[in-house]
């Protein structure tokens, strides 16, 4: 079996930007689970991607609130072919990151956070994947607005891709 997976946070709509973009919901279609690291900011965004997504699980972030709040959690896990998943919205600074994600997530494989923008992925010495698909639409620091797409096959973590989301050309730097 195969399960295809789109990893977002940080949305931040429509305060960082109108709607997702179209590369996104290109994606959204194209995958059969679609995980959100929080940071949504507005209960519309949600409810698209509640009746666009095949499926979706999404926990709040900290500029989450009201019915956001309301209607997700702080935390969540799901298991994908036997593959054991968390989403988290924070985890903290970078330094140290991989330890106490050791620490705090003995159970899982491969834990989904957000919050600094900054895409991430890297391995702890327990064998936890931790990824970060920055944000599709605001960049930050960084030189592009980012997304990721994972692979599950056979009950692993066949592929993981970070995708650049270009620039509309003339829009702002």
């Amino acid at each position: 079996m195969t399960t295809r997976l789109l990893l977002l946070a940080d949305t931040h709509l429509p305060k960082r930007a109108k709607d997702l973009p179209a590369v996104v919901w290109a994606a959204v279609d194209e995958v059969d689970l679609v995980v959100h690291a929080g940071d949504w900011v507005d209960v519309a965004t949600l409810d698209a991607l509640v009746s666009r997504a095949a499926r979706l699980v999404g926990v709040a972030g900290n500029n989450d609130h009201g019915v956001l709040r309301d209607r997700l959690h702080e935390f969540a896990s799901l298991t994908v072919e036997g593959l054991r998943f968390g989403v988290v919205h924070e985890t903290g600074q970078s330094t140290g990151r991989e330890a106490r994600c050791d620490a705090a997530y003995p159970e899982l494989d491969v834990l989904v956070f957000g919050h600094s923008h900054i895409p991430w992925d890297t391995t702890t010495p327990r064998g936890l994947r931790l990824l970060n698909p920055g944000s599709p639409t605001d960049r930050r620091r960084q030189p592009f607005c980012t997304y990721m797409t994972a692979v599950v096959e056979g009950g692993e973590l066949a592929s993981v891709e970070l995708h650049e989301i270009a620039r509309p050309t003339g829009g702002p730097a």
